[in-house]
């Protein structure tokens, strides 16, 4: 990569020194004289980095520093002095510098340097990108009428910490909306840590929400920080929240409440700063009639409440959907990108997606997967209704069956092969791969066995 440098000092020795030094490393540099022009270089071009004297008539380099970093928070600043004590080099680096170098200049110093920040500065640029990437692999995507209004609701409900309820069908983007929410409110350069309750055994429930203390428990060799602590000045998503234990949720609305919570196997509070955003594909009002939820808990967490709407209640996104989940696969996979032919999104479109988005998204990645050639075309889908080919005898028992046996061999193929990919994904790890697909590990620990998948690797 070329990297550009600006160098800012009012000595010409230095400049000339410092721009054959750098050049010869094969980095591109730019010069300046005084702290005024830097500036007007910086904005002009910004640079990947800037050495900046201290000691220069008019505008002083700390001078120089503050007006940079209002100007341009994220560029990296490396300081040099002559006569440099540590009262100079403390307030630099509170203003922002990245490193600070004295006169007389030693060449690997500067080089070392250079290389430190320069890497510094990439890794800003890749965490920006990496934040992008996640913000778009949450994005609700569609133009209907009702994802219209959700978005809006998030705009409305993200600055506040109030908790908040998802209730949806599975696969229908509950965490989606919880991302959104995290990604549009202050706390968006904090944690977000979900959690998918259906997965946790019963037994260690508590020890990953609250973490537990040394002697907890059998097994307990050390202290143990949890998902609520890991999610301290951010955002807990707690998915599927109706499977937490009753005991779990009241230490859980304690927590709500108080702001506070012990460890499993201590004795002493901890304060915490968390939003919660819980997630239910099943009505709670009902567990609560059966015992199985606590109202209390209930009636904290719908103080905000979103409907995660169903997939074949806004068909007319799905266009919008495959497009998004092709652009998804091939960001995170790589290789040569595929296109799905209008003939295809159209025949889609007459399926009613019981597994909503989380089955959409699946169908894309397998055709992406097994379909040769650079487009889909409608002969590459399988028939999802389950109905007979056009121009045959759809009153025929025969052809009825038939149909139905190539789609549930279709659809075992394809699930068979996702759960492959997903495996190959994880490094055969059972467990993390069933919490990737949001799948209880028994059930995937089953069709693993009933596909003759060989995880022994």
């Amino acid at each position: 990569m070329d990297y550009s440098i600006l160098v800012v000092d009012d000595e010409t020795d230095i400049r000339t020194a410092l721009t054959g030094i750098l050049e010869d490393e094969g980095y591109q540099v730019l010069r300046a004289e005084s702290g005024a022009e830097g500036i007007e270089c910086a904005m002009q071009e910004v640079p990947d980095l800037i050495l900046l004297d201290i000691w220069m008539p008019g505008m002083d380099g700390l001078e120089t520093l503050e007006q940079l970093k209002k100007k341009l928070p994220q560029v990296t600043v490396i300081m040099i002095s002559g006569h440099g004590t540590i009262e100079t080099a403390v307030r630099a680096t509170k203003l922002g510098a990245f490193d600070f170098i004295e006169k007389p200049l030693s060449l690997e110093k500067v080089l070392i340097s250079v290389a430190n920040a320069l890497h510094l500065h990439e890794l800003k640029v890749e965490n920006a990108e990496l934040k992008r990437s996640v913000s778009a692999d949450s994005e609700l995507v569609g133009e209907s009428a009702v994802i219209v209004a959700i978005r809006e609701q998030i705009r409305r409900v993200a600055p506040s910490s109030s908790p908040v309820l998802i209730s949806g069908e599975k696969g229908s983007g509950k965490n989606l909306i919880a991302c959104s929410l995290h990604c549009h409110s202050p706390r968006r350069e904090r944690p977000f840590v979900a959690v998918h309750c259906s997965s946790l055994p019963e037994e260690l429930i508590d020890s990953e929400l609250f973490g537990h203390e040394k002697g907890a428990f059998a097994g307990a060799t050390s202290h143990k920080k949890g998902r609520i602590d890991q999610a301290d000045g951010g955002t807990l998503f707690l998915d599927e929240i109706g499977d937490l234990p009753l005991s779990t949720q009241m230490k859980l609305l304690h927590v709500i409440q108080e702001r506070r919570f012990e460890r499993s196997g201590g004795l002493r509070p901890h304060s915490v700063d968390v939003r919660i955003i819980a997630a239910t594909s099943r009505p709670l009002d009902r567990d609560i009639v059966n015992g199985a939820f606590s109202s209390d808990l209930y009636y904290q967490l719908s103080t905000i409440s979103f409907q995660a709407t169903a997939l074949r209640e806004r068909l007319d996104d799905l266009g919008m959907l495959v497009q998004h989940f092709v652009a998804q696969f091939f960001r995170r996979e790589g290789g040569e990108a595929k296109a799905f032919l209008p003939e295809a999104v159209e025949k889609l479109l007459q399926y009613s997606w019981p597994g909503n988005l989380r089955e959409l998204k699946n169908m894309v990645e397998r055709l992406l997967i097994v379909a040769d050639g650079r487009v889909i075309s409608a002969h590459d889908i399988p028939n999802l209704s389950g109905e007979p080919a056009p121009g045959k005898t759809s009153s025929s028992a025969l052809n009825g069956a038939l149909a139905r046996t190539v789609l549930r061999d279709a659809r075992e193929d394809f699930e068979r092969e996702f759960i492959i990919h997903k495996l190959e994904e994880n490094d055969w790890n059972i467990s993390r791969t069933a919490e990737l697909i949001e799948l209880e590990r028994s059930n995937l620990h089953r069709k693993i066995k009933s596909y003759g998948i060989d995880v022994r690797r």
